[in-house]
């Protein structure tokens, strides 16, 4: 058996254009890929941030509630109704101190501020016994880590 002798044929290119097609698509997805990681690491990085901010938060809530519970605690009834309406620099508010508008006293606590208006008495506060006066502090806490803000409140009921 003898197998028949085949001259050379001219190349033609075809398999070159193929392998750069190709390359070309892994060089798309590759870049598609590192893009959707970068948008990725971006959205980790502010849920991060924004739980910082939360905790930061909380905490200062947690240190102005314990201020309000000493028997040595006392603050003024807020004056007017736009002063005992929450304090709208809350979502600007960037040090401690006294703010004229609402009438609200900044206090650094950590990284983040709380600040406390006595909003008046009431006869019928949650968990206080039946017809017992009970003052209502509303405690407005400000955590702020990075680029995040978060502002947290609860209502103080002291009797």
């Amino acid at each position: 058996m003898t197998i028949p002798f085949r001259p050379p044929q001219a190349q033609r290119g075809m398999v070159l254009l193929v392998s750069l097609v190709f390359l070309l698509l892994l060089t798309l997805i590759g870049l598609s890929s590192m893009q959707s990681a970068n948008l990725q690491e971006k959205m980790a990085g502010s849920v991060s941030l924004r739980n910082q901010s939360f905790q930061v938060a909380e905490a200062a809530l947690r240190i102005g509630e314990s201020a309000v519970q000493l028997d040595s605690y006392s603050l003024a009834v807020c004056a007017t109704t736009a002063q005992c309406a929450p304090p709208a620099e809350s979502s600007t508010v960037s040090s401690a101190g006294l703010n004229s508008t609402s009438g609200v006293t900044w206090i650094a606590a950590g990284s983040g501020f709380y600040g406390v208006q006595n909003i008046g008495t009431t006869l019928t506060a949650v968990n206080v016994p039946s017809n017992t006066s009970a003052t209502l502090y509303r405690v407005t806490a400000v955590g702020v880590a990075g680029t995040s803000r978060s502002v947290v409140e609860s209502v103080y009921a002291k009797y």
